[in-house]
């Protein structure tokens, strides 16, 4: 399979990452715990969208250095994809951000103490999206018809999501929650941001550890989600894998910028669920019309503007949010009088 990536590019981009997770991790030690407001988060929100724009204009130049129009046009392909690759995981990423705040409020985490446990969410995220994403990448190169399956797949998992949304989900009766509890002693309460603790001389974890592991099995669930999304604009690896990481890294931010206001963008996810179909099906259709990534791009764009604006104007109902990617919680059978 072709890529733009040469071995410079990954370096400097693998020591780039290496450096942004150093310089998060210092400074998260620093400030120790607090609850972050929603200034500081959407300065961090600006910062990682400001650093992404930065990468993609750099991709521009760099690609683009040779005078000749087919250099200009592959610079200019690249970069198209890149932004339309990125906007379809930051859209996704928005629903994982609804999910970590379910899981956040069933567990009663306090404030001060979700940033370190979504630190920890990205940076199991990024490794296991950079395995899933090359895994992936070899199959497509071998086995063409592996774009079919990833169409299917986005399909279903839209009409899924579109079914759930909302539904209320129903955490209690998760079966990786219940295998987690049948095998880990758990504290009855926390103990700062220690995932372990001692109580009566028994080793015990805290229940920060089981959000910290439920997080990871949700980053595990949308990178499924995700990464055929992306195949299905650009299936070249160095796209797919820097989009995909330039989303993540912003993915706390994004946290702690949306989660007091969820509940006003509650037809997002119906947004997102179209956004699937949409490229799902572009994936089912690849061989007979390739839609172009410009119009990929618009499509996302407007679908979830509309949604978002919609929120807006529709009072949202008794349930809000999504079910997915967990049961929805069925209803109480009603008292015989």
């Amino acid at each position: 399979m072709s890529s733009i990536g040469t071995p410079l590019m990954w370096c400097l981009f693998a020591a780039f990452v290496v450096l942004a997770l150093v310089v998060d991790f210092i400074a998260l030690n620093k400030q120790g715990a607090h609850k972050v407001s929603m200034r500081e988060a959407a300065v961090w929100s600006l910062i990682w969208v400001g650093v992404s724009a930065a990468f993609a204009g750099w991709l521009w130049w760099y690609l683009g250095q040779s005078p000749d129009e087919a250099t200009r046009a592959l610079a200019n392909t690249k970069v198209l994809e890149f932004t339309t690759g990125y906007l379809v995981e930051k859209a996704l990423a928005v629903d994982n951000v609804f999910v970590f705040l379910m899981v956040f409020t069933y567990f009663a985490v306090p404030g001060e103490y979700q940033k370190r446990v979504l630190m920890f969410g990205i940076l199991g995220a990024i490794v296991l999206r950079a395995a899933m994403i090359l895994v992936g990448a070899w199959l497509i190169a071998r086995f063409h018809w592996v774009l079919y399956i990833f169409g299917a797949f986005l399909v279903f998992t839209g009409i899924k999501m579109w079914w759930a949304s909302g539904q209320e989900p129903d955490l209690e009766s998760n079966p990786a929650l219940k295998w987690l509890r049948r095998r880990m002693r758990v504290a009855p309460g926390y103990d700062g941001e220690r995932l372990f603790t001692r109580i009566d001389g028994q080793r015990l974890a805290t229940p920060l550890a089981l959000v910290v592991v439920l997080i990871g099995i949700v980053d595990v669930v949308f990178a499924v989600d995700s990464i055929p999304a992306i195949f299905a604009i650009t299936t070249d690896p160095f796209i797919v894998l820097t989009s995909n990481v330039f989303a993540i890294l912003g993915l706390r931010a994004l946290y702690f910028l949306l989660a007091g206001m969820h509940e006003r963008f509650h037809l997002l996810t119906y947004g997102l669920a179209v956004v699937l179909l949409f490229i799902g099906t572009k994936m089912l259709l690849i061989d007979i019309y390739k839609i172009p990534v410009g119009v990929s791009l618009g499509v996302t764009a407007a679908i979830l503007a509309t949604s978002m604006l919609l929120s807006q104007w529709i009072p949202a109902g008794d349930k809000k949010g999504t079910a997915y990617p967990f049961a929805a919680r069925k209803p109480e059978p009603q008292e015989k009088r």
